[in-house]
């Protein structure tokens, strides 16, 4: 039988102590829940094991999370609705199977944030020191899925990784789209002596303007990983570092300015790799992407031509890159992104179309578009 709910905290009558033994009392009926779930979920473990299904579903998280925001009648806000949920799925899946994920390291990096959020804190993250390595651990399975930054909105397309896509067997399952604020972070709780500036390259381009102003003589110097940058700062008290709020805390470091980048709603967009045996692509939410590269002949009209089946079939297009195929011929890989499901009749009459145009061809993943 269900104990009565406590009286309404709000309740003038209540002292402190009383609310206190209130909460006291709904935390252990709430771990004693969550516990039971947890029960629950190694059951159905032990399910997936002998049908042979994926563990990790991500639109099973995303539909158990939008049903809990809908009958959410508050005070909780829907974001700390789908934080909680997250992690108590991340927490239960950890039960059944452990996600290994692949992130560019050290602790403390964006990326390891977006890997959090996408996963949950229960992930068991694997730190790796390029995106070459994330691509990599993901192909050959000594991780089960990986997170690589695609695209800034300042600085425009992680070229790297849009390089690393074209080989690679890896395909994209999801998205994370970050927040990024980068913070200038030292030993010393000051501008004052600060010779070099370390961070990844983006992040360097993402705060120039700043720099310029405040640092005009620091040196600025790239590394592999803005926390990279936080742990060599932490070793030198005349360098400082740009990265956020995770790698302060990692590294014991003073945040000596807050949000230091030029554009005050900057954000990179990450995406989450893995094997297609692994997981094969999700299924339509309404609201997809599809990426692809594609190569043309090297004739004039080539790539006009690619428009035309989109805008037959009314296929928006989201993005469109190039990237120098070096072959020395001045001839050029296209990267798309689509709206839409290839699931969908006009997205796969498009693609079918496309796919007669091009001298190369290659979905690169169709995934949930986040919010």
């Amino acid at each position: 039988m269900t104990a009565p709910d406590p009286t309404p905290p709000n309740d003038p009558s209540h002292s402190l102590s009383d609310l206190r033994t209130q909460i006291d009392s709904l935390d252990q009926r709430l771990l004693d829940l969550l516990n039971q779930r947890a029960r629950v979920a190694e059951q159905v473990g032990e399910v997936k094991k002998r049908e042979g299904t994926p563990f990790f579903r991500p639109d099973r998280v995303a539909q158990v999370i939008a049903k809990m925001q809908q009958s959410n009648s508050g005070p909780l806000k829907d974001l700390h609705v789908s934080a909680i949920w997250r992690e108590i799925m991340s927490a239960c899946l950890a039960l059944e199977s452990p996600q290994r994920v692949a992130v560019l390291g050290p602790e403390g990096t964006f990326c390891e944030q977006a890997a959090v959020e996408y996963f949950g804190g229960a992930a068991d993250l694997i730190y790796c020191a390029s995106f070459d390595e994330v691509f990599h651990a993901t192909a050959a399975g000594s991780a089960q899925y990986g997170v690589v930054g695609v695209e800034n909105s300042t600085e425009g397309v992680v070229t790297r990784s849009l390089d690393l896509f074209l080989h690679s067997p890896a395909h994209v399952v999801g998205e994370v789209s970050l927040l990024v604020r980068h913070h200038l972070l030292r030993t010393v709780n000051s501008l004052d002596g600060v010779e070099a500036v370390l961070a990844h390259p983006q992040a360097l381009a993402q705060c120039q303007t700043w720099l310029s102003k405040h640092l005009p003589n620091a040196e600025r110097r790239a590394v592999s990983s803005n926390a990279e940058g936080a742990r060599l700062a932490a070793e030198n008290p005349a360098w400082a570092a740009l990265s956020g709020d995770r790698a302060a805390t990692r590294f014991g470091l003073h945040i000596v300015a807050h949000a230091v980048q030029d554009d005050s709603y900057n954000r990179t967009r990450f995406a989450v790799i893995c094997l297609p045996q692994t997981l094969a692509m999700p299924p339509a939410t309404g609201r997809d992407c599809t990426s692809l590269v594609v190569s043309v002949p090297n004739r004039p009209g080539a790539v006009h031509d690619l428009l035309v089946p989109l805008k037959a079939n009314k296929v928006s297009m989201t993005r469109f890159e190039s990237r120098p195929a070096r072959t020395g011929q001045w001839e050029y890989y296209f990267y798309i992104d689509l709206d839409g499901h290839p699931s969908q009749p006009n997205v796969a009459a498009a693609l079918a179309e496309l796919r007669t145009l091009c001298a190369f061809y290659k979905v690169l993943g169709a995934y949930p578009v986040t919010a």
